[in-house]
Order: structure tokens, then C-alpha cells, then sequence
């Protein structure tokens, strides 16, 4: 198989820190209010403004808190964890490396007793029917690590007694979403919107304000000052929306008005997942075509379109043992970076060893099919070290 020549104009298919909007620029920072402090009347109007936008953006509902925290989005989540739960057993759902930690914080940092483990391996999807809403609810709407997401809000009821927390943070922005069923929200502009590190954001529900309120004087466990939203039982307006425990940047909260700014540019919410489900078509037309690849995610429904995982199904690479395939998948990637074509694209380091390509909306569909024929091309400089029957029947170059 020759080499291509075409290449995708921006090789950055990382997913997370993912790749910027395109036609971005430094100059878009240029009105950074750096030097200055975030609690000044400029860097709360700033703050305000960023968090407005998320809101609009999103379409959420008019009642929902929304606001800057520290650690991304681990500590925006965690951050839930340890304010919210502890009045309720618990219900829990991990498919993937993040969803599990949030099983390990639960009940081996946190030691809560009446916690139910639904776990399932990389690829599937724990039985969401068996969550009872009289528990709090804890998931990931999308599976980062194995691109395997929650086909939709339909299993979560209206009239549930406990809170629903998901980790949203590689589906917000791409996928249709019914916020009003969920009380937590949490997620980092380094996703979708192809910001920066370490900002996390957390969204509240009314029913996820007044535990926090309640549960403010009864957590029976350590509480970091990060953590403390709610002040003397109360969350005020603004102490979350522009009044932040921690000091955010305000270049970076810049960057973050930016993306928003050309979200709505190119038609909001609806555009950027219309961007995202092409980019998963793309791939989805080449794996059909392609014999020695396929997806992660057993069923079409629970396909990411946001971290697209892929896993090398050809029979050379299933005689390998665990170690060499995870080299051999190390190798095409490495191939693929070494030519400028895609960075950080090789799967996560515990699952399945394999392929998983960025598809949020900063990424250009064009950028994505040129990828397929590099992808092709590069699997069959490998496939010929292993086997005498690649892809290229011997004809290699």
C-alpha cells in the first residue's frame, strides 16, 4: 500500500487536552485580564460571563447552578462526592477507568456502607435498569477510556428520590443530553470545547443545592477548603458563579469565552453535535469497509462520537498476548506520530490495547477521513512484521 499524501490539516486527535476550535489563534486571548485579580468587578463580570455562556450554550434549565472549581474535572466530581453524598445508599455504574475510581473514592476513601457496585467490562454497558432511585445515582454519561456512552436519559426517573450525579465531562457538548434528569453535572473545558487544563465545572440542581445546604453541617468525613461551596449551610448567589473558592485563570477563562463564542457562531448545541455524530460516521464508513479493525462498544447505540476507541480484530493480532499486542497497537500509532499526521492517538493505558481517535466538535470531518488512509497505511507496515498475510498481500512500502 503507498503512502498518502494527504494529510489532516490539524493532527491533534488527543482526547484530552483535545484540539482547539478551529481557526484559533493566541490573538483570541489578547483581552485577557491578566495581572488582574479574579475578584475584581472586571473578573467577576468575566467569570459571570463564562458561566452565562455554558448555560446558553447547553440549554439549561433556567434553575440549574453552574460555576468554576478547581482539579478539572476529577475535582469538580469529587468534589460532589464528598459535599453531596452519605444521607442515601448508593448506586453506582462503571464501565471505564474513571467511572471505576469513582467506585474506589465511594468505598474505600470515603467508606460509605450501603454502596451497589454495577460494573462491566471495557466495550459494554452495566444494566442501567436496575439503578432504584430512592439511592443516589452515580455514572458517567461517556466512557473516555472505552467510548462506550449512555445511549440516553430515558432510564432515569422524573420522580426519583435521590440525586443523580454523572460525570459528563467527554459527553457534554456532543451528545443530546436531558439535563433536567440529572443534579449533577461536572466536566473541564479541555473536552468538546478544546480548552484548557485543570478548570473543572460543576452544575447544580435545585435538588443538588439543598443536599449540599443540608448535608454542609453533617459530612462526617474531612472536607478540603476546595470542596466547601456552601458557606454556614448556604449557597449564595454568586458563590458559585463568579465568587470561586478557588483562583481561576483568567487567560484561560478567556480561551473558554472564546470556544463558546464560536459555538454559538456556528448554531449552538445542535451544531456542535451534528459536528461531533459526523466525525463518528466517518469512522463509522471506514470500519465498514476496513477488515482488521472495529469498535469497542458492542452495540452501534452505545458508540461514543466524542473518544472513538477501536479495537484490531485481524488474526495476527489476536494470536498476540497482551504485551505485544499493546505493542503492536504502539506501533501504528507511533508510525502516525512520527509523520505528523495524529498525535495521541493510542489507546488508554488500561484498556484494551488498540486505537481511540478524538471526535468532538473542535475536529474537522476532513482531518478525520484523511486519517482512515494513513490509519490503513500504517497498519500495513505492521501487519507485514508479524504475518505474511497483511493487508498488502506482501506488497508493503
Amino acid at each position: 500500500m503507498e503512502k498518502p499524501i494527504l494529510k489532516p490539516n490539524c493532527p491533534n486527535f488527543s482526547s484530552g487536552p483535545c484540539a482547539k476550535r478551529p481557526g484559533w489563534g493566541v490573538d483570541v486571548l489578547k483581552n485577557a485580564l491578566v495581572g488582574r485579580s479574579h475578584r475584581s468587578k472586571e473578573g467577576k463580570a468575566r467569570l459571570n460571563e463564562v458561566s452565562d455562556l455554558m448555560k446558553k450554550v447547553l440549554c439549561l434549565p433556567e434553575d440549574y447552578r453552574i460555576g468554576i472549581v478547581a482539579g478539572s474535572d476529577t475535582g469538580a466530581f469529587e468534589l460532589a462526592m464528598w459535599t453531596l453524598l452519605g444521607s442515601r445508599p448508593v448506586d453506582i455504574f462503571g464501565w471505564e477507568a474513571f467511572g471505576k475510581d469513582w467506585i474506589t473514592d465511594i468505598v474505600k476513601q470515603l467508606k460509605l456502607q450501603n454502596v451497589k457496585e454495577n460494573k462491566a467490562d471495557y466495550g459494554k454497558l452495566p444494566n442501567l435498569a436496575s439503578a432504584d432511585f430512592s439511592h443516589d445515582i452515580i455514572f458517567t454519561w461517556n466512557g473516555t477510556t472505552s467510548g462506550v456512552k449512555v445511549p440516553n436519559a430515558d432510564w432515569i426517573s422524573s420522580d426519583r428520590e435521590g440525586l443523580t450525579m454523572c460525570d459528563a465531562t467527554s459527553g457534554v457538548f456532543a451528545m443530546d443530553i436531558d439535563y433536567s434528569k440529572l443534579d449533577v453535572i461536572t466536566f473541564s473545558w479541555q473536552k468538546v470545547l478544546g480548552g484548557e487544563a485543570a478548570h473543572g465545572v460543576i452544575v447544580l440542581s435545585p435538588r443538588a443545592v439543598k443536599r449540599m445546604e443540608e448535608n454542609e453541617p453533617k459530612v462526617s468525613w474531612p472536607l478540603p477548603k476546595l470542596f466547601r461551596l456552601a458557606t454556614g449551610g448556604k449557597l449564595k448567589p454568586g458563590e458559585l458563579e463568579y465568587s470561586t473558592v478557588n483562583t481561576p485563570s483568567l487567560l484561560c477563562v478567556e480561551d473558554a469565552i472564546d470556544s463558546l463564542k464560536w459555538a454559538q457562531s456556528i448554531g449552538g448545541l445542535k451544531a456542535l453535535i451534528s459536528r461531533s455524530n459526523a466525525n463518528l460516521k466517518a469512522i463509522e464508513n471506514w470500519v465498514e469497509k476496513t477488515d482488521w479493525v472495529d469498535f469497542l462498544a458492542e452495540t452501534k447505540e452505545t458508540r461514543s462520537n466524542t473518544s472513538i476507541c477501536l479495537k484490531i480484530t485481524a488474526d495476527w493480532f489476536q494470536k498476540l498476548d497482551d504485551g505485544e499486542k499493546t505493542k503492536a497497537a504502539k506501533k501504528i500509532t507511533s508510525m502516525l506520530d512520527k509523520e505528523g499526521v495524529a498525535h495521541d492517538i493510542n489507546s488508554y493505558a488500561k484498556a484494551p490495547a488498540g486505537i481511540r481517535i478524538w471526535g468532538g466538535a473542535t475536529i474537522e470531518t476532513s482531518d478525520i477521513e484523511a486519517l482512515t488512509l494513513w490509519l490503513d497505511w500504517a497498519y500495513c507496515q505492521v501487519a507485514a512484521s508479524y504475518s505474511s498475510t497483511c493487508c498488502c498481500k506482501g506488497d508493503c512500502k
